[in-house]
């Protein structure tokens, strides 16, 4: 778990410097609103045939084949699952490109009101789409690492998708015309090298196969038929933020670059906890159901859940309290306006109500893919899913582009809770006690905590004002200061991080 948090911080770290840099470049025009709108596309395929559909039906029956069937039968079973997505992929990027004016439509229909935006938007597809292709095989790579417990290598992968980015806007903007081209071709190349890094490790564990296609396979037939499910509740997911994409884009320009720029704060908190926790106990998970072990399963879930509330609603006070320190100390320079800092935060703020419930979903879905039950999870986020859009249509016009934030945050919170209570109505996870103890002493330590950030933050303008060097003094104090006072709180009231610590032997026996 600490492995995997350092590589995924990492990632963010880098991350946040890419959009810093974006920000300071470009802004958050029309320009912006393109390249993100493309780059949204292959994200979302990305999401339902690797990261999505496809890991949650894989990785059990990976973790099966590995810990029951041995060596030969994985391998074959990786060989022929990586043909059929291969294949897959291909066919995908291949009409993508062919058919990139159409899905600029699609996805944003309401860019036609700004000429050239829709050309500039398609261009911009046909040169990030076979992204899709190396990606997703990187996701593949990285489940089988995942299930032989070599997280590190998977989560440090962004990084490099993050240097290229970063390297494309210094060095090969200033080259193309229009400049934002040079991002989409950064995208290109650094799916190409998460590929090429996780090769020599597959290699050393003997999953380094050659691709092959056999429909007929029972292991390949077992992942196709859990995947169906899958997509249905994974495709209702991405349908969902197309339709918040086409609700922003008529709002004008720079809502999704307002509500880009505060997704990726939101993620920060979002990747080092639910990603991290939900990568590591997934496998742990299933191997706990192939072997019988309810208890082991049960406890593994109290002890991720505990883990994320203990961290997850301090980061969403702070995302609030702290929402122009943050947007102003990484991104008001150069094209990024005082008037896109207020902007951000607005989109930021609808964000943070809804972080909690968005980590504990990577927890609790987990706990249904471990046991091979796709459906339950996949009706819950399709009735979520209309929750948000009704929430988020209702709301975009009384106030914007933050309606469209806060409907994701109250959709999320809607899936939380449901996935929760049947998790513990099938039996599958029995609370430990203490927990209400634990989480009314959580609550006192917050209170102190927003109190003290309140305080240390300061005035807004002082913020919008200051140099760098001064934003990125301050924000530092602020934050040791404020966790400190939380953590002190914490050890007050009998909290101790031997409780929550557990090696990777304990995770996974």
């Amino acid at each position: 778990m600490t492995t995997i948090s350092a590589m995924t911080f990492l990632s963010r770290v880098t991350g946040l410097a890419r959009e810093t840099l974006k920000a300071v470049l470009f802004g958050a025009g029309a320009q912006v609103d393109a390249f993100e709108a493309a780059f949204r596309l292959p994200n979302l395929l990305r999401r339902l045939f690797a990261e999505g559909a496809f890991s949650q039906a894989f990785v059990p029956v990976l973790a099966e084949y590995q810990r029951q069937r041995g060596l030969e039968a994985t391998q074959q079973l990786v060989s022929k699952t990586s043909g059929l997505l291969m294949l897959a992929l291909l066919l995908i990027s291949v009409v993508g490109v062919l058919a990139a004016p159409w899905l600029v439509y699609a996805l944003a229909s309401g860019f036609a009101k700004t000429p050239g935006k829709v050309e500039m938007t398609a261009t911009l597809i046909r040169i990030v789409f076979p992204y899709i292709f190396f990606v997703s095989l990187v996701s593949l790579a990285g489940a089988v690492l995942n299930v032989y417990r070599r997280f590190a290598i998977p989560a440090v992968t962004p990084v490099l998708l993050n240097l290229s980015i970063i390297g494309a806007a210094l060095f090969l903007s200033p080259h193309v015309d229009p400049p934002i081209l040079a991002l989409a071709w950064g995208v290109a190349l650094g799916g190409f090298s998460q590929l090429a890094l996780q090769l020599y490790p597959l290699f050393k564990l003997k999953m380094l196969v050659w691709p092959s296609l056999d429909f007929k396979d029972e292991g390949v037939g077992r992942v196709l038929k859990m995947m169906g499910p899958a997509i249905l509740g994974v495709s209702a997911a991405q349908i969902s933020i197309l339709i918040s994409t086409q609700l922003a884009a008529w709002l004008g320009d720079g809502r999704i670059s307002w509500i880009t720029y505060a997704d990726r704060l939101m993620e920060f908190p979002s990747a080092l906890l639910g990603v991290a926790l939900g990568t590591v106990l997934l496998p742990s998970l299933a191997r706990c159901h192939s072997d019988a072990d309810s208890q082991r399963y049960s406890e593994l879930l109290d002890w991720g859940l505990r883990l994320a509330l203990l961290l997850a609603l301090p980061a969403a006070l702070a995302l609030c309290l702290l929402a122009v320190p943050l947007i102003s100390t990484l991104y008001q320079y150069g094209q990024f306006s005082v008037q896109d800092v207020w902007q951000t935060r607005a989109a930021l703020l609808g964000y943070s109500i809804g972080l909690p419930a968005l980590i504990l979903i990577k927890i609790l879905a987990p706990g249904f893919y471990a046991r091979q039950d796709m459906k339950t999870p996949v009706r819950i986020a399709i009735g979520s899913i209309i929750v948000t859009q009704m929430v988020a249509v209702s709301l975009m016009f009384p106030i914007g582009h933050a309606g469209l934030t806060l409907a994701i945050s109250v959709g999320a919170c809607c899936n939380a809770s449901l996935l929760f209570y049947l998790l513990c109505k099938k039996g599958a996870y029995t609370p430990h006690g203490g927990w209400r103890g634990f989480l009314g002493k959580i609550m006192a330590a917050l209170v102190v905590f927003g109190v003290a950030l309140y305080f240390l933050a300061g005035s807004a303008e002082l913020w919008l004002h200051a140099s760098l060097w001064e934003k990125i003094t301050r924000l530092l104090m602020v934050i040791a200061g404020g966790g400190a006072v939380y953590f002190a709180v914490l050890w007050c009231l009998g909290f101790r991080l031997r409780d929550f610590n557990r090696r990777e032997e304990e995770t996974d026996r």
